[in-house]
């Protein structure tokens, strides 16, 4: 992966990282999933963004550079995963909500559970993240030139196939149209509105 492909606002690397694999090797062994459901997340304009606010130690990857990672604990429960894109100094960060296992399959049904489908593995942030076995010692892990946890370009995605939603469970700025996915994959999240959403408009 190249990170001029990256270095842009979230919203535009959103759908171009569909397709792409994200690989984690850990003692345990190595999972690589293809990334089929993404959703963007800018900073100050974006209400729905941790990064809104302003930089705080939680955030501070989110502002750059272009190309790494950003871990976050979800509702104390769940790890989930951010390839932060744009310019150095600028918040913007693309979260990676599902995939399909394209390596390792046998390690990540040991993490997420042997009766787990095999489209169901990695379907969610904080299953993907599980499967992958990627936890807050990844925060900030160089994607490009790191060793622990990369991301490179997998198969083509025929651009016909990438669909934009609203973004999933957020209460702010729900609808705006910055989730991307892959029509069809069985992999890719259900839509649910946050019971907490009010209407808004996108800047």
């Amino acid at each position: 992966m190249n990170v001029d492909v990256l270095a842009h606002p979230a919203e535009e690397v959103a759908p171009k990282l569909l397709g792409s694999v994200l690989t984690c090797k850990t003692p345990e062994g190595t999972v690589s999933i293809a990334i089929t459901e993404t959703e963007a997340y800018s900073g100050a304009a974006d209400p729905a963004s941790h990064a809104y606010r302003g930089r705080t130690p939680r955030n501070a990857v989110m502002f750059g550079p272009a190309g790494h990672l950003y871990v976050y604990r979800s509702h104390g429960l769940h790890w989930c995963a951010n390839v932060v894109t744009g310019t150095d100094g600028t918040a913007s960060a693309v979260l990676i909500r599902a995939g399909r296992v394209v390596a390792g399959e046998d390690l990540a049904r040991k993490r997420r559970g042997e009766r787990v489908e095999s489209a169901r593995l990695a379907r969610g942030p904080g299953n993907l993240c599980q499967a992958l076995g990627i936890t807050a010692e990844h925060n900030a892990a160089d994607l490009l030139t790191g060793t622990s946890v990369v991301l490179s370009e997998g198969e083509p995605v025929t651009t016909a196939l990438i669909q934009a939603g609203p973004r999933v469970g957020v209460s702010k700025a729900h609808d705006w149209q910055h989730r991307f996915y892959l029509a069809g994959d069985p992999t890719v999240t259900a839509y649910r509105l946050s019971p907490r959403a009010r209407p808004t408009t996108e800047a």
